[in-house]
């Protein structure tokens, strides 16, 4: 059973039930309806605590939900943890490994094999990721393992990627255009007027060989985000063929979710993790690069 107690602090005193959920624990108005619904969902010594009760200093107020049931195939296979507790498992994926099952990939994606360690260590969630990457994109996927959880800690992720782009970039800087799905295709994304408002932050780490290394990050979540915004400036990312990248040097995008930053359910404590940088990115512009 997914499981938090919540002690409330004397500068909390006498505030409503609804707003020490909502503003202290961090709960969305999603997950505070799940809850209601839930036997024992949210109590305070026992009893069912109501939304416009008044907490005071001292209460332990729990929330409680049934165990998820795992319906993905378990599959062996090696994960390289980040992190992990209770509540939470960060991975870094490698590329060529999708990170959910689809009609194509049954039994070869991230999920498969987590559903397999959650086994071997007698445990069982559903798998839940707090961010998505495309299959041939690396780096940093958190997993919550509970629906309060989830929606917990959701909304204080922020992410920052590595990537190595074509040409070369002198300076840092912002694109802001709206992305929508090219006409005539299922997959690939494009800047056009009506699309859905997409902003990406961009800084210049390193440069050689006609390929830059950059740092980005993203206001917005949009599907491709990266990957078209740099094709739409001219400087596709090496290795994504889809938009306009040469497969010359890399057999993928070269794009690497390289840090995570969350704030932790329970205790709140704001938690960073970051990987290397590739190596595969680096020795596209080792040769005679420059800073």
């Amino acid at each position: 059973m997914g499981s938090f107690s919540y002690t409330v602090q004397q500068n909390h005193d006498g505030m409503n039930a609804r707003n020490f959920l909502r503003k202290i624990c961090g709960l969305t108005a999603r997950s505070m309806t799940v809850l209601k619904y839930a036997d024992g969902g949210v109590t305070r010594r026992g009893e069912l605590l109501r939304s416009c009760d008044i907490v005071h200093t001292g209460d332990v107020i729990d929330l409680r939900l049934p165990d998820d049931v795992n319906e993905i195939t378990p599959v062996k296979g090696k994960l390289d943890i980040l992190y992990e507790d209770d509540y939470l498992l960060v991975v870094n994926k490698p590329p060529q490994m999708p990170v959910h099952p689809t009609k194509v990939h049954q039994l070869d994606t991230l999920a498969n094999i987590v559903s397999y360690y959650q086994m071997q260590k007698g445990e069982r969630y559903t798998f839940r990721a707090l961010n998505r990457l495309d299959k041939d994109t690396s780096g940093c996927v958190i997993i919550a393992k509970d629906r309060l959880t989830y929606a917990v800690t959701l909304p204080t992720v922020s992410k920052r990627y590595i990537a190595v782009c074509e040409g070369i970039l002198t300076d840092s800087g912002f694109i802001d255009a709206p992305i929508g799905l090219e006409e005539g295709s299922k997959i690939r994304r494009c800047v056009r007027n009506d699309g859905q408002p997409a902003v990406t932050h961009y800084r210049t780490l390193q440069s050689g060989n006609g390929h830059t290394l950059i740092e980005l990050r993203l206001e917005t979540g949009r599907t491709h985000q990266i990957r078209c915004h740099m094709s739409s400036i001219g400087h596709p990312l090496a290795g994504d063929d889809l938009y306009g990248g040469s497969r010359k040097r890399i057999s993928r995008q070269a794009l690497h979710c390289r840090t995570v930053t969350f704030i932790h359910p329970l205790s709140r404590e704001q938690i960073c993790l970051e990987t290397d940088v590739p190596q595969e990115f680096l020795a596209i512009i080792n040769e005679s690069c420059t800073t």
